[in-house]
């Protein structure tokens, strides 16, 4: 097993690791919409946090030596149901080959986030 480590994606806030690979899997810890540079949730809207999400993903994907294409499953939180077709719409504009997927409200997501996306995929 090996750690993913990567600045382009939020610094873990708990103890784990932004993801892990192990064989030809790539596991994303779930990815909520804070904003590597600043460390801060700066959307306000449902729109904007998942799409930033969204980047939060591909990038430990890609530090992982992975991509958005290479995912076969997906778990997706939201605070609010009622945000479903607003973050779907966000969400087929990146995992394009339409993965395996959960998605699920919460009563609360960890900074107050409104979304949280995690991940497993292959390797390329």
């Amino acid at each position: 097993m090996n750690v993913i480590s990567t600045e382009n994606a939020p610094k873990a806030i708990g103890p784990y690791s932004q993801g892990m690979t192990t064989g030809n899997l790539v596991f994303v810890s779930g990815q909520i919409p804070v904003n590597p540079a600043s460390g801060k949730i700066e959307a306000e809207g449902i729109e904007g946090q998942a799409e930033q999400s969204c980047k939060n993903v591909k990038a430990v994907l890609e530090a992982a030596g992975s991509s958005l294409d290479r995912v076969v499953k997906t778990t997706c939180l939201l605070s609010d149901l009622a945000d479903f077709a607003v973050f779907n719409a966000v969400y087929e504009k990146y995992f394009t080959s339409k993965p395996a997927r959960a998605c699920f409200a919460v009563k609360a997501i960890p900074a107050g986030a409104l979304c949280e996306i995690e991940a497993i995929a292959e390797k390329d």
